[in-house]
């Protein structure tokens, strides 16, 4: 068995492109040799912001030898009134490479079998140019000389080894060999590699640590070994982990520091300056506050560090200065002032402004609040936050530091003399900030970020500016995976269909389609069942807190013994009364001619006095222990489809009753029981 390498130099990539393009590589080629019947054991990936690499070990000497069966003409028309063999079937066996004698007569048809030898890896490996690396994409692309190729960045070289030998293939005027390169300024010279098994070790002699994990792991305890030795705390935030150690291939940590007189701006700004601005990470003393140091990871060693440190520090304390003064000028501005301002601030330019956006927020507010159960305080923080919550747009500080927005606006809103519901529902709306980010913690916060988002949603609908395909430049498909998250959160029981329906927006229905869809991605992206999903966005109600958490009882019970035949039962009730017509709400007991259908009103009529007390997972355990043994009697002694009318009718109208319990969940009748 032999390894191959595959390395790809380049100009230095984003860092956010570096981990997702690793893996990228590792993937095609895993399926280009799959395709071309290779054999290997692993692939280990290997990146740093100037190359990409894979590490292919235990690869087959050649790929596997194939045996290939293809169906040809049928029996009836291979030969013609003579005996000979017809056009169809000469081109089919030209075809295949064979002549017509060669092909097998198997009931009616003809078949060929063609055998295809194995291929010397070598030679397989040469097309990885063509089939790999052209074939890459990306979200940024750039284009060199004169070339019409596109790539992540220009390539510089290409290694390709299999063991000790190169694959030749050229690739624009870029010839694969054995040479790659060090460090840029450590190491700046090409590195003869002799094998691949030692293309790791030849990379860290000359100051390139090219396997991630590996690197990310020195930077981790680099940082933190700075931090014990001067008694600080640190946190290793994993995003910027990861941006850090795409950026450098040989990393030294330092210790930076700032002027004590800039903690007096608030800790977030100063945050964001170091973490978000300058990939710095930020450290607290052992009391939590906030300590005037930061650490900073180098690409290169220790040498010249002192100008290295003070080149870090003067660019933090320009971006510093900005924010005292901002944070000093900031304080003189009223809000009522900023508010007013917002007239003239266009929320899109088919939807109004900013003012009428806060109008319609504040009014769906006061429409959520019986739903959140809001004393009369809140009622009253809920609307004064929905009057001035987007103030802070117009700050000098969110103008410069936009990921400060609600942020900046709880901290002004505070200083302003707001009470604290206020600010922090001004700080809160926004929540969460990704698919899974943070989600508000007060009520009011609550509500005003489901109204936000909710007349986000609506107003864009209603604009025609519906998100189709991957394109949604307005985010709305974020809006609404927050606003379910926040309704599951607050468990608050609102009917989404209701609630909407009687509002003055256009495409309503569409909406509902729309937070439909993110339901469906959010139970699938949990493992669901997809025909427990459906089942469950089809349940009468719009009520997004019992459709996830219906889902998940569901699914925990589909591998339990009474499940299958609960659902075959019930479905089959779903099932007559979806065909039956003029339903009526009205049973008359009188009608009944059996002790199993008196037993199956008995119960339904029990279910419905108890049916709103209980929770949805009790709900379901009663259809599936109480109802639907009921059910499966009553199908066993009664004819549902009698002669008699008035009996048929009765009998549909209490199956009617049972189905409108069970519709409150879900549509059973999806669920697949086979």
């Amino acid at each position: 068995m032999s390894n191959y390498l595959l390395e790809i130099g380049l100009e230095e990539m984003p860092a956010h492109l570096v981990t997702a393009s690793e893996r990228q590589l590792a993937e095609r080629v895993s399926d280009f040799l799959k395709e071309n019947r290779v054999n290997f054991k692993n692939i280990v990936r290997f990146s740093t912001p100037r190359r990409l690499a894979v590490l292919v070990e235990d690869i087959a000497e050649q790929s596997e030898a194939m045996d290939e069966e293809v169906k040809g003409p049928a029996a009836k028309i291979a030969k013609d009134n003579e005996g000979n063999w017809s056009k169809a079937i000469q081109g089919f066996s030209r075809g295949q490479g064979l002549t017509p004698d060669d092909l097998e007569l198997r009931g009616d048809y003809y078949y060929a079998t063609k055998h295809t030898e194995g291929v010397a890896t070598a030679d397989v490996l040469k097309n990885i140019g063509a089939e790999v690396i052209e074939k890459m994409q990306f979200s940024t692309y750039m284009k060199w000389g004169n070339n019409s190729f596109l790539f992540v960045r220009p390539i510089q070289w290409i290694v390709s080894l299999l063991d000790v030998a190169v694959v030749d293939f050229d690739l624009l005027d870029v010839k694969a060999g054995r040479k790659s390169r060090g460090h840029r300024f450590l190491a700046n010279r090409a590195i003869e590699l002799v094998d691949a098994r030692l293309y790791e070790k030849a990379l860290q002699d000359n100051f390139v640590i090219a396997y991630a994990p590996a690197r990310k792991l020195l930077v981790a305890q680099e940082i933190q070994k700075l931090a014990d030795k001067h008694g600080w705390e640190v946190e290793l935030h994993a995003d910027l982990l990861e941006e850090v150690n795409n950026i450098v291939e040989w990393p030294t940590a330092f210790v930076g520091n700032f002027d004590e007189k800039y903690l007096a701006v608030p800790e977030e700004v100063l945050v964001t300056s170091m973490r978000d601005n300058q990939r710095y990470f930020e450290l607290h003393t052992k009391e939590g506050k906030l300590a005037p140091h930061f650490i900073s990871v180098r690409n290169g060693n220790d040498e010249h560090m002192d100008n290295v440190i003070k080149g870090n520090e003067k660019v933090l304390v320009a971006r510093l200065e900005d924010a005292e003064f901002f944070w000093r000028e900031d304080q003189k501005l009223k809000i009522d002032d900023l508010v007013k301002k917002l007239e003239k601030v266009t929320f899109h330019a088919k939807i109004g402004s900013l003012t009428e956006h806060m109008a319609r927020t504040k009014a769906i507010a006061a429409k959520l609040a019986p739903f959140a159960e809001l004393s009369d305080a809140e009622k009253a923080d809920v609307a004064r936050a929905a009057d001035i919550y987007k103030f802070d747009l117009l700050t000098n500080m969110v103008n410069e530091f936009d990921e400060l927005q609600g942020v900046m606006g709880e901290k002004y809103a505070l200083l302003a003399g707001e009470n604290e519901n206020v600010a922090t529902a001004i700080r809160e709306h926004y929540m969460p900030t990704s698919a899974e980010g943070a989600l508000p913690e007060s009520k009011v916060g609550a509500v005003l970020a489901v109204a936000d988002k909710l007349d986000s949603i609506l107003s864009f609908f209603s604009a025609g500016l519906i998100p189709s395909g991957s394109n949604d430049p307005y985010a709305l498909r974020r809006a609404a995976q927050g606003l379910i998250r926040i309704l599951e959160k607050f468990d608050w029981q609102l009917d989404l269909a209701e609630f909407i329906l009687e509002m003055e927006y256009e495409n309503k229905e569409q909406v509902l389609e729309f937070v439909q869809g993110r339901i469906q991605k959010m139970l699938l992206d949990s493992k669901v069942r997809h025909d427990i999903v459906d089942a469950v966005i089809h349940a009468s109600h719009f009520n997004i807190v019992s459709m996830l958490e219906t889902a998940q009882v569901i699914n925990e019970h589909k591998d339990h013994e009474p499940f299958k035949p609960a659902m075959e039962n019930v479905g089959r009730v779903i099932n007559l009364v979806k065909k039956a017509e003029n339903l009526s709400n009205q049973v008359d007991s009188s009608l009944f001619e059996n002790e199993q259908e008196k037993e199956l009103a008995r119960v339904v009529e029990s279910l419905k006095a108890d049916w709103l007390s209980l929770n949805n997972a009790l709900r379901f355990r009663s259809i599936v222990h109480s109802m639907t043994p009921a059910i499966s009697q009553f199908f066993e002694h009664t004819m549902v489809m009698a002669e008699d009318e008035k009996v048929r009718a009765n009998r549909l109208n209490l199956l009617g009753q049972l189905v409108e319990l069970t519709a409150t969940l879900a549509d059973f009748s999806l669920i697949n029981t086979k």
